[in-house]
């Protein structure tokens, strides 16, 4: 099954020597180490196995299953997909993934689990989708508890592929390259604030070893592709670059909403982001200030989260409060589209943001920082409004240079909406994605 115990000692440096004896502690001594050591998976196969037979109380890792929509009659044959988000609330993944399972139709049934409690996407999942949402019980510490947990879980689901999404489900990778050897895609679409400027080396290093079991890791950036192959060292012919897609008949009715003419009225700015550290809409708060000062402009924010009582307060620091409107979480971003001139992005780190590929399908220009994929995805006419990131007063200047040129906003939205319907399609996304899961499960038993 993996290497033997002397030899995984040997290469490790482990500090335990295993007796007959104490086994299962000394097993665990050594696996905090080599946890540290960023070696994790590859040793574990080893050093876990005399115990991996061990009982696990089913009911430390029962799930819930709720909301199970399903008007039509299920296909209990359909094989199960096993999703595993940090999160399943109102944002460009969830909603994203919650388009892509509907659009999948009969041909698979799904079990979301949402590592945070928080399922509010699984409204997005049209009627007559075989599509169930489980609850975790409270995690444990222990890292040995939470991966044996998982294991239950996963055995229990007896699901027929397993999907994890992002950073925050890489135990479930690890527990199924370990345990349960189901075929697994996993999906990477960015990074948290702690990862804004630089990989992580620990993260790196547990990246590279629980991702080398799954049969597929998609990205759907190519700055995401060349760290999954060059900073990772995952198998390039592992390694998926499938972008994302939107229907641009969705938001036809916002495109073609009759936005006024009135010269005096303030032309409106918006941005659709959580409120997160990352997506520092606190730099957007600053240019809009700066543009406030010159025009009769108002802010739209939809998005919800942590950070909104604090700029809330910055809005009002900065003298601008009674032109900013705090919308909240919005799950039809098509309507706040159809009242903007203007999409603004902030972030510290992106990569194929939603918001921009649907302010492209509005015909609208887009004025961001230079993060991820967002300079490519657009067309040429609105390079000059990505910006440098870490220049203070950029976002400020550029969205200046587009507030009173009416003319040019037109131009740059009509460009950037041509680019989206010949490149960045839904359909084509969800045949991607369809041919990822369907290439995923025909691999059972294959290296």
């Amino acid at each position: 099954m993996g290497p033997s115990i002397d030899r995984v000692r040997q290469s490790s440096g482990a500090v335990c020597e295993p007796t007959k004896r104490g086994y299962l502690n000394c097993n665990l001594l050594n696996l905090a180490y080599l946890y540290i050591k960023g070696r994790l998976v590859d040793s574990l196969v080893a050093i876990l196995e005399p115990i991996l037979t061990a009982p696990t109380d089913p009911a430390k890792c029962e799930m819930v299953a709720q909301n199970l929509q399903s008007t039509a009659a299920v296909d209990w044959l359909a094989p199960l997909c096993v999703h595993v988000f940090p999160s399943f609330g109102i944002g460009g993944v969830p909603l994203r993934m919650a388009r892509i399972i509907t659009d999948l139709g009969s041909d698979f049934r799904h079990h979301v689990i949402a590592l945070d409690g928080v399922g509010d996407a699984r409204t997005s999942i049209g009627q007559g989708i075989c599509c169930s949402l489980g609850e975790l019980p409270p995690q444990n510490r222990n890292l040995l508890s939470r991966l044996l947990a998982i294991r239950s879980t996963l055995r229990q689901l007896q699901g027929n592929l397993l999907v994890t999404y992002n950073w925050g489900a890489i135990e479930w990778a690890m527990a199924n390259r370990l345990f349960v050897r189901l075929p697994h895609i996993h999906h990477e679409a960015g990074f948290g604030k702690e990862e804004a400027e630089r990989q992580l080396g620990r993260r790196i290093q547990l990246r590279r070893s629980a991702l080398r079991g799954a049969r597929q890791i998609v990205v759907p950036s190519r700055t995401l592709e060349r760290i999954a192959l060059d900073v990772w060292q995952l198998p390039r012919h592992r390694v998926a670059y499938l972008p994302n897609g939107i229907d641009d008949k969705r938001f036809a009715r916002a495109r073609n909403s009759a936005r006024s003419l009135d010269d005096h009225r303030p032309i409106i700015i918006g941005s659709l982001a959580p409120l997160r550290p990352e997506k520092n809409i606190s730099r957007l708060l600053r240019a809009f200030a700066m543009v406030h000062e010159c025009a009769p402009v108002r802010l739209l924010i939809a998005g919800d989260g942590a950070d909104r009582p604090r700029l809330e307060a910055q809005a009002r620091e900065l003298g601008i409060a009674h032109s900013v409107v705090f919308l909240g979480a919005v799950d039809r971003p098509e309507i706040v589209l159809s009242q903007l001139d203007i999409l603004a992005l902030s972030s510290d780190t992106e990569q194929m943001p939603n918001a921009v590929l649907e302010a492209m399908a509005t015909a609208l220009p887009v004025v961001s920082p230079d993060v991820g994929d967002v300079r490519t995805m657009l067309a040429p006419e609105n390079a000059p409004f990505v910006v440098a990131r870490d220049d203070g007063t950029a976002l400020g200047r550029a969205l200046i240079g587009l507030v009173d040129q009416p003319q040019l906003r037109e131009e740059i939205g009509l460009a950037n909406l041509i680019r989206v319907q010949q490149e960045f399609s839904h359909a084509t996304m969800v045949s991607r994605w369809r041919l990822v899961f369907t290439d995923a499960l025909a691999s059972v038993g294959s290296p």
